[in-house]
């Protein structure tokens, strides 16, 4: 049975639209599926320390070794500065910003990786490269006179630097546990003051249960408006806000999960109070309870299961928000996190973000098993 011809123009209609809202879209934000494939070297070293989280470390043992240069006004610096009892030797002892030196490491530790730094006489440090040792511990590296040399007597660095000892845990696992408890009480917290308000909040944001008198209709669109609002704003901007106020650290990051908290459980509840059987309210009613006595008894035995469920699941919402909360200075992992991503520290950002992936995946499995147990 084919359609009617309406049907099919309708049909046709329909679908110019959609495409013309879809072709606009992939214009305005500018979607370039070729750059994923042409530009991925430039993020293959990040990926690559990213997936190499500094997990276990060994002890560090350096060596380090220098020699003096000077700079000078004459084009032709003298050769070879050192002795034979040096380990640092460069090929010319003076010279000036710009020209090409040959360094040459004697008898380091072999088989070890360093790096050349170039010291000015205010004890300025910048690093000229890295190297490695070979088999009986020289090395050798061209490289260029900095325009940060300053002064008279200058200083070429070598450090050479090799683990010892057995693996211990390192000192970013120990942070990245540390500060990923304090995420997970961060966001237990503002759970917790949430709900507290959440619950009283909800009652007055329920339909059936507020919009029976004039009074009771403005505060259940007073109410519902202002949770509406609160949702409206993300937790990175309260947390803005709550920094500024409190300072940094884990309170603000408390206090902006609490209020978005506050009026996501407060609309969720609400709802479940608006699906409840009406039939043990008017019963409780009819007798003569007071509003309170049937809230008690009438209200919240019907729904104290779903808000122990959703209770959980924001639980671990907030533990997923509080991350990204970090990245403002509202404390947790989040803040450990953007601090290394700043230093350019990947493979300890590798770390925290395994250890957020490890927690979030056990929190949502539990909080799964713990509503399922909750339904049944």
């Amino acid at each position: 049975m084919s359609l009617p011809i309406y049907a099919r123009t309708k049909f046709i209609f329909i679908a110019l639209a959609v495409l013309a809202v879809y072709s606009y879209g992939w214009k305005v934000t500018e979607i370039n599926l070729g750059e994923l494939f042409s530009d991925f070297h430039l993020v293959k070293p990040l990926v690559k320390e990213l997936v190499h989280p500094d997990l276990f470390s060994r002890q560090k043992q350096s060596q380090t070794t220098e020699a003096e240069f000077f700079l000078t006004t004459d084009p032709s610096g003298s050769k070879t500065s050192g002795h034979p009892g040096k380990k640092l030797v460069l090929s010319q002892s003076s010279g000036q910003i710009g020209d090409r030196l040959t360094v040459a490491g004697l008898r380091l530790k072999a088989n070890s990786k360093g790096t050349l730094f170039w010291v000015n006489e205010i004890e300025q440090e910048f690093p000229l490269g890295n190297f490695t040792t070979n088999a009986t511990g020289n090395f050798q590296k061209d490289v260029t006179v900095p325009p940060s040399a300053r002064g008279n007597r200058q200083t070429v660095r070598a450090v050479v630097t090799w683990p010892e000892g057995s693996l211990q845990v390192s000192e970013t696992l120990h942070l990245t546990i540390d500060k990923m408890v304090e995420t997970l009480f961060l966001a237990l917290m503002a759970t917790t003051f949430a709900i507290l308000i959440a619950i009283p909040l909800s009652l007055l944001a329920s339909r059936n249960l507020m919009t029976g008198n004039l009074l009771g209709t403005i505060i259940y669109y007073s109410v519902r408006t202002t949770l509406n609002l609160l949702r409206s704003i993300e937790p990175l901007v309260m947390a803005i806000l709550f920094v500024v106020w409190v300072g940094i650290g884990p309170f603000a990051g408390v206090l902006a999960l609490g209020v978005h908290s506050i009026a996501a459980l407060g609309k969720l509840f609400s709802e479940q109070i608006e699906s409840i059987d009406t039939g043990p309210v008017e019963a409780i009613t009819a007798v003569g309870a007071r509003p309170i006595q049937v809230v008690v008894f009438g209200v919240l035995p019907q729904v104290i299961l779903p808000f122990l469920a959703l209770s959980f699941y924001r639980w671990d919402i907030n533990v997923r928000m509080s991350t990204i909360i970090g990245f403002v200075g509202g404390g947790g992992i989040g803040f450990l996190l953007q601090q290394w991503i700043n230093l350019l520290q990947y493979n300890k950002a590798g770390t925290a973000l395994l250890a957020i992936a490890i927690v979030v995946i056990t929190l949502d499995i539990l909080s799964a098993k713990i509503r399922e147990r909750i339904a049944a």
